[in-house]
């Protein structure tokens, strides 16, 4: 039994890479393959460049400024059409029950 445990403990065996990488070194590297890819795509998606990461941040977080304001321009443009109906039908009921 004693023969086991030095042959794991020794330093370049399997087991010190076992231990280093948390688990199977293959599988570690699949895992990490598998995640890198995911995590690519989404970057692609979010229109991130690897090669110049600090920059499509600042272009990310512009974008999302812009959108946000595109969003409450959209907004404004919606509440002023529905305005110019809902205004004046108001005034013209308030002012007839004001009548009575």
């Amino acid at each position: 039994m004693s023969d086991n445990r030095e042959l794991s403990s020794r330093p370049g065996t399997g087991a010190d890479l076992k231990r280093f990488f948390g688990g199977s070194p293959a599988w570690v590297i699949a895992r990490l393959i598998l995640l890198s890819v995911v995590v690519g795509v989404i970057m692609a998606a979010l229109g991130l460049d690897p090669a110049n990461i600090l920059q499509s941040l600042v272009d990310l977080v512009r974008n999302l400024f812009n959108f946000g304001f595109e969003a409450v321009e959209r907004l404004w443009r919606y509440f002023l059409l529905g305005a110019v109906i809902v205004v004046p039908l108001w005034l013209i009921l308030r002012i007839s029950r004001a009548g009575r």
